[in-house]
């Protein structure tokens, strides 16, 4: 069968994209292997209408209000094969389904190389975290560290004690100068350059970091910025143009969501330089309406 999208990945963006087709009256497959980069998170904040609600439930509302249009199916399964053909694209399942749609929007989120510092993986998602709008809330009004991987680190320390107290660890890579530490200062911001080594916790909740010099700082929440990692080898294999930002590569698109190959859009974290659930809904809204209006412009597909 022939699809007029096929959507690859079924989380924010994912769902979102879907919508706009399906009310479109478009015939829309998504395929989705079910285990997003917020599978860890156990809230999500900040998404308008479902602030404090799981992942998981965020994901069962939007696939029961698609299932009530008829143009909407859903295979559980991950896309091993994504190839061009005569009419759009052919995919091919881990399970061997096949089918083939006219468009293709890329949804499958990224995955985050942490920090190799003992304790951090235990913790991510919950009190080891990365966006304060996402978690900060929840983390507010205690001793909270940002530990740098990124020049970009020094902007989110300046941003966290609207939260609580805040500790910068420069892991004695990178030090605040100029403008951005007179900022830092200004913000009341402790600077700790000696390298955190372990963080201390029970169970996911952080109590503190060890440093190399066998201190212990005791901390409520410890923000940290991973690197990102594409979560299909389908982006590799494709060729796809990408773009680089401080975290990562994300995929390179145009001002309507098509990246270089055409009839291929892509929604979500993999392809914003900003990344949260909420601009992930709008980058998969904006990607469905792109795909829609690139059918209708086709001119071999007019009628």
């Amino acid at each position: 069968m022939t699809y007029d999208v096929i959507i690859i990945g079924g989380s924010f963006a994912g769902l979102s994209a879907a919508m706009q087709l399906v009310r479109a009256q478009r015939k829309v497959l998504l395929i989705d292997g079910n285990s997003p980069r917020n599978r860890f998170a156990k809230a999500s904040h900040g998404v308008f209408g479902l602030d404090g609600k799981s992942p998981a439930e965020i994901r069962e509302i939007g696939l029961s209000q698609l299932y009530a249009y008829p143009t909407f199916e859903l295979w559980e399964d991950l896309v091993e094969g994504l190839e061009q053909c005569a009419e759009g694209f052919s995919v091919i399942t881990q399970s061997d389904r096949q089918a083939k749609g006219l468009r293709v929007i890329l949804a499958s989120g990224i995955r985050d190389r942490l920090p190799e510092i003992d304790g951090i993986a235990e913790c991510w998602g919950e009190s080891a975290v990365h966006c304060p709008y996402c978690h900060g809330y929840e983390l507010r009004n205690q001793n909270l560290g940002v530990l740098a991987t990124t020049e970009m680190s020094l902007h989110q320390a300046a941003m966290i004690p609207d939260w609580g107290a805040t500790t910068l660890f420069t892991q004695g890579e990178f030090e605040p100068e100029g403008d951005m530490a007179g900022l830092l200062r200004r913000r009341g911001v402790t600077i700790e350059r000696t390298p955190v080594v372990r963080v201390i916790h029970v169970g996911k909740q952080v109590q503190g970091v060890v440093l190399a010099d066998g201190r212990e700082i005791p901390l409520g929440g410890l923000y940290v910025g991973p690197q990102i990692e594409m979560n299909t080898p389908l982006i590799e294999r494709l060729g796809l143009a990408m773009q680089e930002t401080p975290m990562g590569n994300v995929v390179k698109v145009d001002e309507m969501k098509e990246s270089s190959i055409k009839g291929l859009f892509v929604a979500g974290d993999l392809s914003n330089p900003m990344q949260s659930g909420t601009l992930a809904v709008a980058s998969g809204m904006f990607a469905g309406i792109c795909a829609h209006r690139s059918l209708i412009f086709d001119p071999a597909l007019s009628t």
